[in-house]
């Protein structure tokens, strides 16, 4: 047939033998063929060029914080917050030499440590006569947790603590703890704001 389409004849035989007329005609028709779907060229550059944009914006946002961290540490080192030492801690932390991290590590012992201290320290001073060999101690020992981090203005204000400690001024001592506090909070906040563009610049992976 020239329509394409196959047609059988469903019939039989009478009891007797004889053909029988069908009495209905099944028609088979071919199957479509499968559909493919078609991506076009159109499609594969919108996606390419927005995978592009996507990783740019990345880029960007890497270099801005990348950015941002240098001015910070910059100042730091311009203001005397931190000195050669802190320095030398990131370079250890940049070469791998001492394993990553160091300088996080050693900031946030710093940190727990000096801030108990200068509880301690505070304590120490409300009493009606303070024990100042004990505060000069402490003192001692905030000194040297500064200078494990490179904390110049924090190991500058236990120096100028050690003024009021010998004459035995508890009014001197009283000072010199609000200015030791006050350098110990800028410290620790930029620190901590120094660490958090870290961990959002490590978030975007290698660059």
């Amino acid at each position: 047939m020239a329509s394409g389409r196959a047609t059988e004849v469903i019939g039989g035989t009478s009891p007797w033998g004889e053909p029988r007329a069908s009495g209905f005609i099944r028609t088979s028709i071919p199957e479509p063929p499968p559909l493919y779907l078609e991506h076009s060229a159109a499609a594969t550059t919108a996606s390419d060029l927005s995978t592009r944009s996507f990783l740019r914006s990345l880029a960007m946002s890497a270099a801005a914080l990348r950015a941002q961290l240098n001015t910070l540490v910059t100042s730091m080192f311009a203001t005397g917050t931190v000195d050669e030492y802190f320095q030398y801690l990131q370079s250890m932390d940049e070469d791998g030499s001492s394993g990553p991290g160091l300088v996080a590590e050693v900031i946030n012992l710093f940190i727990g440590n000096a801030n108990g201290i200068l509880n301690d320290i505070a304590g120490l001073l409300n009493e009606a006569v303070p024990d100042f060999d004990k505060v000069d101690d402490l003192v001692h020992r905030l000194k040297g947790c500064s200078c494990s981090v490179g904390a110049k203005k924090v190991n500058l204000s236990c120096m100028h603590f050690n003024q009021y400690i010998e004459p035995r001024s508890k009014e001197g001592c009283l000072m010199a703890l609000a200015l030791l506090r006050n350098e110990f909070c800028d410290v620790c906040n930029k620190f901590q704001t120094m660490m958090q563009l870290e961990q959002q610049i490590a978030a975007y992976g290698p660059n």
